[in-house]
């Protein structure tokens, strides 16, 4: 555990270094896509925009026509249900189709991450529910297998789940650094 925290750690500092030395490469590395329609609907629920684009990327790096084999569909990787679900919280109409559009992905993922932000109040929580379930984060943090903490994400009961929180928080923070105008 502390050798793969440790490992995290050097990769983001090695990372960092090589952005701070050659930040025109790195943003070229590191694109911003549809960074007009995240900021609308992110700041819509208040949530940051380079969240949403580290997401984003490592869900389908920015491919809005991404599908995974479990059906999870568009630019942020929405299952169906899930898609339904904020449609209907934001008054929309659902079909499956438009998850391929990347307004409408765009739009139900910012809401659905958002209301996960909310429901768990922390970061590697909520991306722990956007990957795994947030029943299975519920379950996890009440049996105590998992404290919610970054520290302990090798505890995360399913091994995507932990490795999709560390790249979404190692995408976001390269962003944070790469783009600092946009918050």
């Amino acid at each position: 555990m502390i050798r793969t925290w440790r490992r995290f750690l050097w990769l983001t500092a090695v990372a960092a270094l090589l952005f701070y030395l050659v930040p025109r490469a790195a943003r070229v590395l590191y694109p911003l896509p549809y960074i007009d329609i995240i900021t609308l609907y992110a700041y819509r629920e208040g949530i940051d925009p380079l969240l949403v684009a580290a997401v984003t990327r490592v869900e389908s790096k920015f491919y809005p026509h991404a599908q995974s084999e479990q059906g999870a569909r568009g630019l942020m990787q929405l299952m169906p249900e899930t898609a339904r679900l904020a449609a209907e919280h934001l008054k929309l109409p659902y079909q499956p189709d438009l998850l391929f559009t990347p307004e409408y992905n765009l739009r139900l993922g910012c809401w659905y991450l958002a209301e996960l932000l909310r429901e768990f109040g922390d970061l590697p929580t909520a991306l722990a529910a956007y990957n795994g379930g947030r029943g299975n984060v519920h379950s996890w943090l009440e049996e105590g297998s998992w404290d919610g903490s970054l520290q302990n994400l090798d505890k995360v009961p399913f091994g995507e789940t932990r490795e999709f929180v560390r790249r979404v928080l190692l995408n976001y923070r390269i962003y944070r650094f790469l783009y600092p105008h946009i918050h």
